[in-house]
């Protein structure tokens, strides 16, 4: 029997993979943080989280980047994103309510973004729609490994 949300997602988890598909389920590139960005995702048993996203190669972040963040989602700067704050789990849906309370893009701070997520086993999924950065909608899927 596994265990529920609340206390199976509690750790620091690293990023496998990212990935943003069309309604068509087609591949989208996501030229922000690129489709394999470097990432680390903190729960404590408190209600604590903070994210920490990066581009691989920072070289090629040129600040063009949207000024404004695709829906239910944050807005990278220069090839990075990151943000802390608290966290709602609620078991019987499987989301977690982020309540941002610091972020790199200012206009995010006090922003609340829910993710249906999933634990199985040392795996994080995270799901969630979003929009692309020519602003068409897409599903992106997260997949994260448990390191701590």
């Amino acid at each position: 029997m596994s265990q529920p949300l609340s206390r199976s997602l509690p750790g620091t988890w690293q990023l496998l993979s990212r990935i943003d598909v069309d309604e068509a389920g087609n591949p989208v590139a996501e030229p922000t943080l690129g489709s394999d960005p470097i990432a680390l995702l903190i729960y404590d048993e408190a209600g604590n989280f903070a994210a920490q996203f990066m581009k691989r190669d920072r070289a090629s972040a040129d600040g063009s980047e949207p000024k404004v963040a695709g829906a239910n989602n944050t807005r990278a700067q220069g090839g990075y994103d990151a943000y802390f704050g608290r966290y709602t789990v609620d078991d019987a849906s499987g989301a977690v309510t982020q309540t941002l309370i610091g972020a790199l893009s200012r206009e995010s701070v006090g922003l609340q973004i829910t993710r249906v997520m999933q634990v199985e086993g040392d795996h994080l999924v995270i799901e969630l729609k979003t929009t692309g950065s020519s602003g068409e909608p897409v599903m992106r899927t997260l997949r994260w490994r448990r390191v701590g």
